[in-house]
């Protein structure tokens, strides 16, 4: 359930931003991290940027986005940033090759991922934990129909990431946690190669750390059929530390 401070919100940004086309989506950024967010966004193969792939979102703020008819990509949340007048800098986690605006640049994993692809009668979205996990994040459908599930993963996985998969910052604190593929570029943990198929390539006791604290989420390349979610002709929620880091 959305809280009272969510659904106000939603229905005052969808107020405020005209729905384009009948098969058009909107979807909300909100950030309800004790911390600037930065999102990140790339569009899928021949899709539209939007909003240049990135900005800053303060706390307890929302960014509306009106997506194009059968848009497809992905939106991640970047912290730990610091850019000049020009937007050159870098971000702790989740960066995009140094820039405010990602211009379609993915994140530098570890990064938790909220994925979308929407189709003419259902829309297909999931929260991926395949390339590390960085911050919290859920996904929430409104005014849709179908079965509509939320997902995501709004566990601290820092909290019980394993010590080969930590990534600290300079103050030794944990800030992200690498997929087992990331840290040790294994076909077995990779799913490529001779396990490159669903049925070589089962989850490990690294994915089984990720599913067990984030059950709504991809733990793997091959976690389809627990963590891929549909919905039709909705408008979507994207929050940032939907349970309030402390």
């Amino acid at each position: 359930m959305l809280s009272l401070l969510s659904l106000f919100l939603t229905s005052l940004l969808i107020s405020s931003f005209p729905v384009l086309e009948v098969s058009a989506a909107s979807v909300i950024l909100y950030n309800k991290c004790s911390h600037p967010v930065w999102p990140g966004i790339q569009p899928g193969a021949g899709r539209p940027l939007l909003a240049r792939g990135g900005f800053k979102l303060p706390p307890n703020k929302a960014y509306a986005l009106q997506l194009p008819p059968l848009w497809s990509g992905r939106f991640w949340g970047r912290h730990g940033c610091a850019f000049d007048a020009s937007g050159r800098g870098r971000c702790a986690t989740g960066d995009c090759g140094g820039s405010l605006f990602c211009n379609g640049i993915g994140g530098t994993p570890p990064a938790t991922l909220a994925e979308f692809t929407f189709g003419q009668d259902q829309d297909f979205y999931d929260v991926s934990l395949v390339d590390g996990y960085n911050l919290p994040i859920s996904i929430t459908p409104f005014k849709g129909s179908g079965k509509c599930s939320r997902a995501g993963c709004v566990s601290d996985l820092n909290l019980m990431c394993p010590v080969g998969l930590q990534v600290r910052s300079q103050d030794k604190s944990v800030v992200a946690c690498k997929s087992a593929c990331s840290a040790f570029n294994s076909p077995r943990y990779c799913c490529t190669g001779s396990y490159g198929t669903p049925q070589a390539c089962k989850p490990t006791a690294y994915s089984r750390i990720f599913k067990t604290a984030c059950p709504k989420a991809y733990s793997y390349a091959y976690d389809d059929p627990t963590s891929i979610a549909t919905c039709t002709k909705a408008n979507y929620l994207v929050t940032f530390c939907p349970r309030r880091r402390r």
